[in-house]
């Protein structure tokens, strides 16, 4: 959360709608978010698992990089194989740091004429200015400020688009499409960060709080907050940046190698090639596992890990009340020689040992569409 005061917090074209569906507003990456509507997060998540539920996203960063032989130039900067990508097809991956450190997660498409990449709200500043700084001048980077972002996510998500766009029912899960929404000009991917079917809609700005009532007028349709939103992709075993994934992890640590393409693993030439392919060939020290604590109670971020000793493994993540799953969880580091599932391990909570197993992730199946 950000330590901005309300005056100086930036807000989305979506804010009066929040506030007039009764949301609480709080700091979040620079901006003045919902974290929840007057249903909670516990409902929201449930509801979200079951219909269909709308997320403004629009504090993320869209970039238009344009130029020749932009997916090789990006290749520089980044381990995924975005040479082989076709048109429409969407690639989940990293910048890296000289150390393999991870700068930011990002989600890039070949959309043709150009690539849309989609960074985290906390680092778009730093990640446009590392794409400026890095790309060759033939490339345009172009931050797309005009344009919001809504997630529409859950089991329901493709009828309640049918309505409005038939041909976004068409995509597969990672790909993505332009097609008109209600006469407007929008830019549709098949993806999202909930383990749920669901879809990202960018719209301009002046267009999206229409579009945002159209969809929640829906009977299937809720809006969700980033409570749930984070309830959500902690039971989908997805990384949140600045906590389970920064600049001293690297992917393999994360356990995200297979977002390291075949060719990108052969011929390297991205930043820390060689510390992440070491670790992909010789193995990580330590890596990211799931954990399900015993009892009731959540393990938070930063709870020491131990062995059955006072010995510390690691510590945790991220970590709460899954709502699906119906009991605690959380992700984390531990050493190596520690992360096969069935492990058991102790979390120090206020001085106290907790036993928690090591489980294999996600935590609740994912339900994306491959057909």
């Amino acid at each position: 959360m950000s330590d901005a005061a309300p005056d100086t917090l930036l807000r989305t074209s979506l804010h009066a709608l929040h506030v007039s569906l009764g949301a609480k507003m709080v700091p979040f990456a620079g901006y003045d978010m919902p974290v929840q509507y007057p249903q909670g997060i516990l409902g929201e998540h449930q509801h979200c698992r079951a219909h269909a539920g709308l997320f403004d996203v629009s504090h993320m960063g869209q970039v238009r990089l344009s130029g020749p032989d932009a997916a090789k130039a990006l290749e520089a900067l980044v381990p995924g194989d975005l040479q082989a990508l076709k048109v429409g097809e969407i690639r989940y991956t990293l910048f890296t740091n000289e150390r393999g450190g991870i700068l930011d997660d990002l989600m890039v498409t070949n959309a043709g004429d150009h690539l849309f990449v989609v960074v985290n709200a906390a680092c778009k500043v730093q990640d446009v200015a590392h794409m400026k700084a890095k790309l060759p001048p033939s490339i345009k980077v172009e931050e797309l400020t005009d344009r919001a972002l809504l997630a529409l996510q859950g089991p329901a998500a493709a009828t309640v688009m049918a309505r409005f766009a038939p041909d976004a029912v068409k995509l597969r899960f990672m790909t993505a499409a332009a097609m008109t929404i209600q006469g407007v000009a929008c830019f549709v991917t098949r993806s999202g960060y909930t383990g749920e079917d669901g879809f990202e809609i960018s719209v301009p700005n002046d267009k999206a709080e229409a579009l945002a009532k159209a969809l929640l007028a829906e009977p299937e349709v809720k809006p969700i907050g980033l409570g749930a939103r984070d309830t959500l992709r902690l039971e989908a075993g997805l990384c949140l940046y600045g906590h389970d994934i920064d600049e001293t992890t690297t992917p393999i640590e994360a356990g995200l190698a297979w977002a390291i393409g075949k060719r990108r693993r052969e011929e390297g030439g991205f930043p820390g090639a060689d510390m992440i392919l070491a670790h992909l060939k010789g193995g990580a020290p330590r890596r990211r596992v799931g954990l399900k604590p015993e009892g009731r109670a959540p393990a938070r971020d930063h709870t020491e890990i131990h062995d059955d000793g006072e010995r510390r493994l690691g510590e945790i993540t991220s970590g709460g009340f899954g709502p699906t799953v119906g009991g605690p969880i959380a992700m984390g580091y531990v050493e190596s020689a520690y992360a096969k599932p069935g492990t058991m391990v102790n979390l120090i909570v206020r001085g106290v040992a907790r036993p928690a197993q090591v489980v294999a992730m996600p935590f609740n199946p994912t339900n994306y569409y491959k057909p």
